[in-house]
């Protein structure tokens, strides 16, 4: 018996791993490594002691993927491999649609096939679109989504919601994520993507590095307590915690389908987040206000009650460990 961890070399797939191992859950992982590396295997034996079982491979492959199913008695899936990139899901929006919701299409019609059918699937904040609401509530509609990637989210939210409509024998936790930031505190994993980054923690982390001059910061005109954009950050370790407590709900539960927030419940600002990281780490991270960008929203943050009362979950690390913590990975890679 063992859990199928999809995209488990990726930032937060691999200290959701971690956990799972530190927990004594068997993990498979299969990932293509389009935006990981391979040496995340060993950083995690390296944590835990454990070798993990990995599949080089895309879950489109609907062969290999069978072949991983039947090789492995896979009770539940952790699904986290889709291309995530904002920006570039705008410029690319045939890719995302194909790798995200056929990934997910050949992913749940193995399942069903091998009688597998518990599932926790990794979502966004994303999917309440530009609802008003400043304190996302999990009851809220879906709203209108603003690029190809959040789309990719809420409509594979959708295909989980009507498979279960069809088939209430499913087991279903759907995870809306707000802003994961940090890293493993053996400074070993963290979030290291290929090619240009899409959150904020790793320009930031470049620019303390010398990699970058200095830091854009996009409008500091907003309604907001400075003037720029508040989000909400969550420590990944927090994160990663929230889907082992996931998976023990599956394990509990025969069926269900059941929708959480993951995040802190309080916003924080681009600046906080530059001062905090500054005064942790004792480094300078020069930065520059430019224009706003087209689609950023001023300030959202989650209300995670749902998953407190629930999952018996809530953050429980502070902004200062998700800076020390990033930066602790960032000198080390």
């Amino acid at each position: 018996m063992a859990i199928l961890v999809t995209g488990g070399t990726g930032y937060i797939g691999s200290h959701t791993v971690v956990e799972l191992i530190e927990k004594g859950k068997d993990v498979v992982i299969v990932d293509n490594l389009v935006n990981s590396s391979i040496d995340v295997i060993d950083y995690i034996k390296q944590i835990t002691g454990k070798t993990v079982k990995f599949y080089n491979l895309d879950i489109r492959n609907e062969e290999a993927l069978d072949k991983v199913f039947k090789e492995n008695k896979i009770t539940e899936v952790i699904h986290f491999a889709g291309l995530k990139a904002v920006p570039e899901s705008v410029k690319k929006p045939l890719e995302y649609y194909d790798n995200n919701l056929t990934g997910t299409l050949v992913l749940l019609k193995v399942m069903r096939e091998n009688d597998c059918k518990k599932i926790v699937f990794s979502s966004s904040a994303t999917v309440y679109g530009n609802n008003g609401e400043i304190k996302y509530v999990e009851t809220m509609e879906r709203g209108k989504t603003t690029n190809p990637y959040g789309t990719t989210k809420s409509m594979i939210e959708n295909i989980l919601e009507d498979l279960y409509k069809s088939d209430n024998t499913w087991g279903i936790v759907i995870l809306r994520y707000f802003n994961p930031i940090g890293a493993h505190s053996s400074g070993l994993i963290g979030d290291n993507p290929n090619g240009i980054p899409n959150n904020l923690m790793p320009y930031i982390q470049r620019v303390a590095s010398g990699k970058l001059a200095e830091l854009s910061v996009y409008g500091n005109d907003y309604e907001t307590k400075d003037g720029t954009g508040v989000r909400d950050y969550i420590h990944v370790v927090d994160l990663a915690k929230g889907h082992l407590k996931a998976i023990e709900k599956l394990e509990k539960e025969e069926n269900g389908l059941n929708i959480y927030n993951l995040g802190s419940g309080k916003g924080c600002s681009v600046l906080e987040i530059i001062n905090t990281f500054e005064s942790v780490n004792a480094i300078k991270v020069p930065y520059k206000i430019v224009e706003r960008r087209a689609g950023d929203l001023p300030e959202y943050f989650a209300d995670a009650q749902k998953a407190k009362k629930e999952l018996n979950w809530e953050t429980e690390k502070t902004l200062e460990d998700m800076c020390r913590d990033a930066w602790n990975f960032a000198k080390n890679h």
